[in-house]
C-alpha cells in the first residue's frame, strides 16, 4: 500500500512516516500543501493522509482541489481541531475520514486499513436535464457544453431540484434542504435565488427548465419527467 503524507511540521512527519514504513508501507512525504496536491494528482497512492493546517493551502482547499481534479483517492484528515463543524467542513470538502491529534498510532494504521478495504469511492453520478448537467463531486455545472458559474447556495439549490426532476418542490421543502430548517432569514430567499438560476441558465441558454408550479413550488422540468 503506497501512502503520501502532507504534514508541515518535522516531527510529526518524520513520525509518520517512519511509523508508516515499520508498518510496510511505502511511503512519500511533502511538508506543504501545494507540494501535496501536486503529488496526490500526479502520483498513484492508496491513500492520502493529509494535516489541516499546512502552509500554502489548508488541508480542505488541498481536499476540495484533489476532489474537483476527480483525483478519488482516500483521504484521512488529521487536524488539532476537535470541533464538530471542522470535521464537518473536512468531510464536505471530500475527506473520507478524521483523525484528531494527538492520536494513538496503532488506531491510524486501523483506519487507513479500513479505507484500504473500502477502495477510492465511486465517482458520483453526474446528474442531467436537457443540455444542463451537474457534477456533484467536481461541483462544476455545465449547459450545452458551457460552464455556469454558480455561487455554493445556487449549486445546492440546482443540485436538489436536478435530485428530483419533474417533481414539484414546495419553498418549504427548498428551505429545510438548502438553508437548513433553523434559517430565519428573509422570507422569499428561495424565490431570489430561483430566479437567480434562472438568469443563469433559462435567460442564457434560451430554456425553460426551471418552472414555477403555481401555488406549490418549483421543479425541474426535462426531456422526460418523473411520473
Amino acid at each position: 500500500m503506497r501512502v503520501l503524507v502532507v504534514e508541515d511540521h518535522g516531527n510529526m512527519r518524520g513520525v509518520l512516516v517512519r511509523g508508516l514504513a515499520e508498518a510496510g508501507y511505502a511511503v512519500d512525504a511533502v511538508a506543504d500543501g501545494p507540494a501535496g496536491l501536486a503529488r496526490a494528482s500526479a502520483g498513484s497512492y492508496d491513500a492520502v493522509v493529509l494535516d489541516v493546517m499546512l502552509p500554502g493551502m489548508d488541508g480542505f482547499a488541498v481536499c476540495r482541489a484533489l476532489r474537483d481534479r476527480r483525483v478519488w483517492t482516500p483521504v484521512l484528515m488529521l487536524t488539532a481541531r476537535d470541533a464538530v463543524p471542522d470535521r464537518v467542513h473536512g468531510l464536505d470538502a471530500g475527506a473520507d475520514d478524521y483523525l484528531v491529534k494527538p492520536f494513538a498510532f496503532t488506531e491510524l494504521l486501523g483506519r487507513l486499513r479500513a479505507l484500504h478495504r473500502r477502495g477510492a469511492p465511486p465517482r458520483p453520478a453526474v446528474l442531467g436535464c436537457g443540455p444542463l448537467s451537474l457534477d456533484p463531486a467536481a461541483r462544476v455545472a455545465r449547459c450545452d457544453g458551457q460552464v455556469v458559474e454558480l455561487s455554493r447556495r445556487e449549486f445546492t439549490l440546482l443540485e436538489f431540484l436536478l435530485r428530483h426532476p419533474g417533481h414539484v418542490l414546495s419553498r418549504a421543502q427548498i428551505l429545510e434542504h438548502v438553508w437548513g430548517h433553523d434559517y430565519d432569514g428573509q422570507s422569499n430567499v428561495v424565490d431570489v435565488y430561483v430566479k437567480y438560476l434562472r438568469d443563469k441558465i433559462d435567460r442564457r441558454f434560451g430554456l425553460d427548465l426551471v418552472q414555477t408550479v403555481r401555488g406549490s413550488g418549483y421543479r425541474v422540468a426535462c426531456a422526460d419527467p418523473a411520473p
